[in-house]
């Protein structure tokens, strides 16, 4: 294994054309039990405190600004709205410089909403967000980092004067122990995260402390990247791979069993991007694995409202046109893209995401539960791949 200083320039980047973007990760060491989705261990794992100690000193000392990054492989497939790039080009210069994530999991329609973002660096998504949910909404993002939270804390008064309101705030913490930073059960109406929960050596309990404190009919809203297996632990233990957010990425079908697990019963994917790897050597290291940049939407709702498969009720929904910067059409996710005005079928899962969700006001829901005609016709997602498409108990397959 390589120390940091070593470091080759890894040539791995997506296979689409798009905007240059960058990112990278410190090289944690991560064992398979460590990312296993089984219960957590009791205690504080060695590993734990290991990959503590590295992302501290990655992001504290040894990036000073986006310039240092190494490789661009964790990439969004999809840029950002109109509205979300008019709100970046008025950010302070220090917020965007010392930004390490990736893609831009913003939801457009969040008004007045409760916010939190997980592994918030230097504030970039919040200082977004806090213009998105306005004056009565309010944002916080939780980081372990103390150099990056003196950077996002800097320019908060700043962002206030500029918005004309006060809403957003930092606080130390990590994402596996939400309950530390004072995050109360129920409490958030949406979670962000930016390609971070990878990192984790217990993505159990970062998944279980986002359905803690997300209220009923809350949203988990983020980008990560997934293998189509499980990695060797020799790729796990691995810090370039690691650090190009490779090594802890999961298999993609372990993730979803993790989510239905925890309560996210049905996770649908709204952006999907296949991660190229040009580099012989990351190729033979992960065993001929291929990974995705995926978005994924975990809704949170009460048990039984989110089934296992697809069924028909009968219901349709109309969207209403009411949320900003998406006047004419929204997308629920990669396949469900619902025009203003015009009915829409949906299986109940979907009628429960647009109707019972924080999204609830900018759609009519017609139709109710009372007669089941059975299975909803399901129909492949065209950004996905085969076997995420398949029609399978616990997928999103209508």
């Amino acid at each position: 294994m390589l120390s940091l200083p070593q470091f080759p320039l890894l040539r791995v980047r997506h296979n689409l054309r798009r905007a240059p973007c960058v990112k990278t990760r410190l090289p944690p060491t991560m064992t398979a039990a460590a990312t296993a989705t089984g219960p957590s261990t009791t205690g504080v794992l060695l590993e734990e405190v290991d990959t503590t100690r590295n992302v501290q000193q990655y992001y504290g000392k040894t990036l000073t600004s986006s310039r240092d990054l190494k490789t661009s492989a964790c990439c969004s497939a999809v840029p950002p709205s109109a509205r979300v790039r008019s709100i970046l080009s008025a950010l302070p210069d220090e917020v965007l410089a010392r930004f390490y994530g990736c893609g831009s999991p913003l939801p457009l329609g969040i008004e007045g909403l409760t916010v939190l973002d997980l592994g918030s660096g230097s504030g970039r998504d919040c200082y977004v967000a806090a213009a998105l949910v306005g004056a009565s909404g309010s944002v916080v993002g939780v980081d372990m980092t103390e150099e990056q939270l003196a950077v996002a804390r800097a320019h908060t008064q700043q962002w206030a004067s500029h918005l004309g309101y006060s809403n957003l705030r930092f606080v130390h913490g990590r994402m596996e122990r939400l309950h530390e930073a004072g995050i109360a059960d129920e409490s958030i109406d949406l979670v962000l995260s930016n390609c971070v929960v990878n990192l984790s050596p217990d993505k159990r309990a970062v998944l279980g402390e986002v359905f803690r404190v997300l209220k009923y009919g809350g949203e988990f809203h983020f980008s990560d990247v997934y293998a189509d297996r499980r990695l060797a632990q020799s790729a796990r233990e691995d810090p370039v791979l690691v650090g190009e957010c490779l090594g802890g990425a999961l298999y993609e079908q372990d993730f979803l069993r993790l989510c239905r697990d925890i309560g996210f019963a049905d996770p649908r994917v709204l952006s999907r991007a296949p991660v190229a790897i040009t580099d012989e050597a990351v190729s033979a290291a992960v065993g001929g694995a291929n990974f995705s940049s995926v978005t994924y939407r975990l809704f949170k709702l009460p048990a039984g409202r989110l089934e296992t498969l697809c069924e028909d009720y009968g219901q349709y929904a109309v969207y209403k046109g009411t949320i900003q910067g998406a006047p004419h059409a929204y997308a629920l996710d990669d396949h469900h893209i619902l025009q203003k005005g015009k009915p829409f079928l949906v299986c109940g899962n979907t009628a429960s995401m647009l109707g019972e969700t924080w999204l609830g006001k900018h759609f009519d829901i017609h139709g109710d539960r009372s007669v089941h005609y059975g299975l909803f016709p399901c129909g492949p997602a065209p950004s996905a791949d085969t076997a995420a498409a398949a029609c399978a108990p616990g997928g999103a397959c209508c």
